[in-house]
Order: C-alpha cells, then structure tokens, then sequence
C-alpha cells in the first residue's frame, strides 16, 4: 500500500493527489492508496482519504504501508523514515499558496542529498520516481535524538 501524508498544516496540496489521481487512472500505479490530505481542498476520485487521522490510525496505515509520498516536511520525512518506509518527498511551495515560503525545498535537498529518500520538486516526475524507488536503495536513518543519547550514554559510562 502507499500512504499519501501531507500532514496537519493550514494549507492545502492539491497538485500531489490530483497527480496521484492522474497516475491510478494511467494504470502506474495499481496497488492500494490511502491519504491523509489535511487541509486540500481537492478531494481524491481514485483512492481512499481522510482529512486527518488520529495517532493510531495513522500508526496502524503506516505499519501497513510498503511506501511513504509525503510534503518535505521534517515531521513527516523522519516518521516515514524512523518506520522503516521508503519515501518519495514533494516540497510545498510557496508559489501555489501550499506553504508561506519555500523552506521545503531545503529540507528536500538535505534529506535528498544523505540518500534518505527519493526528492522531486516537478509534480511531473512522481511518476518516474514511483518506477525508480522500487530499485533504489538508501542509507538507513538514524535520528539526531538517538545518536545525542547514544554519544551522552558513552561519555556517562
């Protein structure tokens, strides 16, 4: 299953599920999808969505998950990350009123550029990235948090 999160923001981000709409609709993608779409306005045709789902269920759907489409946001990038799942991140930009700057695209770069996940900033090539991640391989993920207790355990012991 691919889970679509854009998380809990007061904006919308409708180019990434009217995409993934296009894309079930083309026959590229073709196992189940469910969404949590936040604040979009665009409710999706093809898939299975909710506007905001509690802690537990969205635990329970990213446990189910074997693929992660999110906005680049910190939040959202580590959670997908810290649960093992691979992720394809869109930044929200500002130019289409999805965030009030564009400091997504740092976060992508950076997240990008470790080979954590798969970046893209053109809507257009989700569907590339879709056939590319199944053959790519990244670095595992290793929170800042943990590697701080990690090294304070060392100096401690």
């Amino acid at each position: 299953m691919i889970f679509v999160t854009l998380g809990s923001q007061k904006f919308q981000f409708n180019r990434i599920l009217k995409e993934i709409d296009y894309l079930i609709e083309k026959n590229v993608i073709q196992e189940k999808v469910f969404a949590q779409i936040g604040a979009s306005t665009y409710s999706p045709k093809l898939y299975e969505y909710k506007n905001f789902l509690n802690q537990n269920k969205f635990n329970q759907i990213m446990n189910q998950s074997s693929l992660v489409i999110t906005h680049a946001g910190t939040g959202a990038i580590i959670t997908a990350l810290k649960s093992h799942k691979k992720v394809i991140a869109i930044p929200r930009l500002c130019k289409y009123n999805e965030h009030v700057d564009d400091h997504q695209l740092q976060i992508l770069e950076v997240f990008t550029s470790q080979n954590y996940i798969y970046g893209i900033t053109d809507i257009k090539k989700l569907e590339e990235a879709l056939i590319a991640i199944k053959k790519k391989n990244f670095c595992e993920f290793k929170s800042n948090n943990l590697k701080f207790l990690e090294d304070l355990e060392k100096e401690l012991l």
